[in-house]
C-alpha cells in the first residue's frame, strides 16, 4: 500500500469524496481555499496496486513558529467498500510517509463515531468528539417534516402562514457579501470563532474552478418581511453533502420562525439538486443552547463523532 503526497488527480479526488457524501473538511476546494488564505496544506493519496483506498488533506499549523502540527480534519475519506483492516494500513502508510521533518505531531478527526473508528484502535485519543447534527435528505419531504419536534414542525407551519417571503440570492459574492457582513458582526459580538474572513468567496472560486457543481457551489437563501431582509441562511454544496454554513436573524425574522422556513427551503432544494446529506455543524448545548436546540429540532440524527487521535 503506497501514499502519494500532493500529486494529486483532482477528478479523482471529487468522485472519491462525492461517493462518500464526505464531509466539507476533506473537499479538495476547501483545501484550496485555506491554502488561498496561507494555511500550509498537505494531502495524501492512498492506493494499493492502483486501487483507491483513501485520501486525506491536512491543514499545517505551527506552535512556537517551529513544532509543525497537521490535522486531518473529518477524514481520512475512505474508497467505498473498503475493509477497516485497509484503512488501518492506510493510516501506517500515511503516518509513514508524512512529509514533514521531526519533531512533528499529526492528528486526526475521524468522521465516524467511536464504535466505527477502529481504524483508529493502535492511536491515541486525546480528545473526546463533538457532537453535530446531520439530516438524511434521501428521505422523503413528508418523512423529514414528520421526524421534525412538535415546537419545531409547529413554528415552521407559522412562518409558512406569515408575511414572509423566502427569494434565492443570486450565486456572485457580491449578491450575498451583505449576509457575510452580518454574520461577521454577529460574530464580533458574540465573541464566537469561525472560518477565517474570506473563506466562503475563495472556497467558491476553488470549487467553480473545477466544474464540480453544475448548478453552483453556494445556496443562499434569504426572508424578506416587506422590503427588508429578515432571515438569511448560506449553504456550502460539495458533491451530495451540504454544511450549513451561516446564518443571521433580525428581531421581526426571530418572532416569525424566519430560521425554521429558510432551513426547510433550503432541505427541498438541495434534495432537488442530488444532495444526500445536509449537516448543521456542531452542537453545544452548554454554550449555545438556544442553537443547540434549534438544530436538534430539525429531528436530524445527532451525531458524536470519535474524537482526536494522534
Amino acid at each position: 500500500m503506497r501514499a502519494t503526497w500532493n500529486r494529486i488527480d483532482p477528478a479523482a479526488w471529487d468522485r472519491l469524496h462525492r461517493t462518500a457524501a464526505a464531509a466539507l473538511q476533506q473537499d479538495r476546494a476547501y483545501g484550496d481555499a485555506m491554502a488561498g488564505l496561507g494555511t500550509p496544506l498537505l494531502r495524501a493519496w492512498v492506493d494499493d496496486g492502483g486501487e483507491p483506498v483513501g485520501a486525506a488533506q491536512f491543514l499545517v499549523r505551527r506552535i512556537g513558529g517551529l513544532l509543525p502540527v497537521a490535522l486531518c480534519s473529518h477524514g481520512p475519506v475512505w474508497a467505498d467498500g473498503t475493509p477497516p483492516a485497509r484503512h488501518t494500513e492506510a493510516l501506517r502508510a500515511i503516518r509513514a510517509s508524512v512529509p514533514l521533518r521531526w519533531p512533528r505531531v499529526m492528528l486526526f478527526t475521524p468522521d465516524a463515531p467511536l464504535e466505527a473508528a477502529g481504524a483508529f484502535a493502535s492511536m491515541r485519543r486525546v480528545m473526546t468528539g463533538h457532537s453535530t447534527v446531520r439530516i438524511d435528505l434521501a428521505r422523503e419531504p413528508d418523512a423529514i417534516r414528520a421526524a421534525m419536534h412538535g415546537k419545531w414542525r409547529n413554528r415552521l407551519a407559522a412562518a409558512e402562514r406569515s408575511e414572509l417571503k423566502v427569494e434565492r440570492v443570486g450565486s456572485k459574492p457580491a449578491q450575498y457579501r451583505w449576509l457575510l457582513e452580518r454574520e461577521l458582526a454577529q460574530r464580533e459580538r458574540r465573541g464566537y470563532i469561525a472560518l477565517p474572513d474570506g473563506f466562503v468567496e475563495a472556497w467558491q472560486q476553488a470549487r467553480s474552478a473545477g466544474g464540480a457543481d453544475r448548478d453552483g457551489p453556494v445556496l443562499t437563501l434569504r426572508a424578506d418581511l416587506g422590503r427588508e431582509p429578515a432571515a438569511g441562511m448560506l449553504f456550502l454544496v460539495h458533491g451530495e453533502a451540504a454544511t450549513y454554513q451561516i446564518g443571521w436573524v433580525g428581531d421581526a425574522g426571530r418572532d416569525l420562525g424566519a430560521h425554521n422556513l429558510l432551513l426547510w427551503q433550503a432541505i427541498l432544494k438541495l434534495r432537488e439538486r442530488g444532495v444526500r446529506v445536509l449537516d448543521l455543524g456542531g452542537v453545544d448545548t452548554a454554550r449555545g443552547a438556544g442553537l443547540a436546540r434549534f438544530k436538534i429540532g430539525t429531528g436530524g440524527e445527532v451525531v458524536t463523532l470519535a474524537g482526536v487521535f494522534a
